[in-house]
């Protein structure tokens, strides 16, 4: 359903159970910096009256998630740790072309948004799949399914706004984009991506 050219490492699972102070307080804060991408899309297409309808409700999940992952970390007498630099999301964003039009820029904000919930989505999944821990398990379950829907917002509202072919070959392009940075990125347990 993803399309990812390059699946995670199956191992990653094993090795971010291990680590899981640190992939908790990721996760907390790649959901925080979900909520912020959104606002940032509102705030730059205001115009766009389904977008604003669709994001909104995101934001506000994003940061339930935010919530929810911080909630986890104290009920397992865990510590919320420091943002740290997500080199994976900046590597995105590097794919995004140069000198467009603030209407054309959209398309590329749409498919970046949505290859890290698709990407999120995909490493939730093994979570859910490989934890020794069932809560665990059950927690990232949740995650995993809201990612997805995520995932398709974002590619629906690139089709609201954009032509199907378009939006096709540009997905296209990121998608190869996004696997070999992947590749190129040294397998961590304690990252979310």
């Amino acid at each position: 359903m993803l399309g990812l050219k390059l699946a995670t490492d199956p191992r990653w699972a094993n090795i971010a159970e291990k680590s899981l102070e640190e992939i908790l307080t990721d996760h907390a804060f790649c959901e925080q910096k979900a909520a912020t991408s959104g606002i940032s899309l509102i705030s730059h297409h205001s115009d766009k009256e389904e977008l604003v309808d669709e994001v909104t409700p995101l934001v506000a999940e994003e940061w339930g998630h935010f919530r929810k992952v911080l909630k986890e970390l104290k009920r397992r007498g865990l510590k919320l740790g420091h943002q740290r630099k997500d080199v994976y999301v900046n590597q995105l964003i590097l794919l995004k072309r140069k000198g467009l039009h603030r209407e054309q820029a959209l398309l590329d904000d749409l498919l970046i948004n949505a290859m890290i919930e698709a990407r999120s989505c995909e490493r939730f999944r093994l979570l859910s799949l490989h934890c020794s821990d069932e809560e665990l398990r059950e927690f990232y379950h949740e995650f995993m399914v809201s990612e997805a829907g995520h995932y398709r917002m974002f590619i629906d509202l690139a089709k609201k706004y954009f032509r199907t072919e378009e939006v096709k070959q540009r997905w296209e392009e990121i998608l190869e984009g996004e696997a070999q940075i992947l590749a190129g990125l040294e397998l961590r347990g304690d990252r979310v991506h």
